[in-house]
């Protein structure tokens, strides 16, 4: 059975780094397009980046430049590094294998102000 697992969500200032991160169990991983989602408070979970199995990224418009999506295939992780963080990107962020269709459980992230 596949399970994504993220971690290294938390309460950060404005302005300040978050990375998170994406472990996979019961997939192969290196052939799967992953990406990261988020979904506000009483707002619809909407699209942050993607990563193709080949090293392609995708990044919504409002965190390109700021947000980078990257993957480790020998540990199954991909990672979300989050920079210039804005009250407006906090969210229980969500990891994606989009090839199998599986969905991590989330985790917070809040960035204040």
């Amino acid at each position: 059975q596949v399970q994504l697992v993220e971690s290294g969500g938390g309460l950060v200032q404005a302005g300040g780094s978050q990375r998170l991160s994406c472990a996979a169990s019961g997939s192969i991983f290196s052939s799967d397009t992953m990406g990261w989602y988020r979904q506000a408070p009483g707002k619809q979970r909407e699209f942050v980046a993607l990563i193709t199995s080949g090293g392609s990224t995708n990044y919504a418009d409002s965190v390109e430049g700021r947000f980078t999506i990257s993957r480790d295939n020998a540990k199954k992780t991909v990672y979300l590094q989050m920079n210039s963080l804005k009250p407006e990107d906090t969210a229980v962020y969500y990891c994606r294998d989009y090839t199998l269709g599986y969905w991590g459980q989330g985790t917070q992230v809040t960035v204040s102000s």
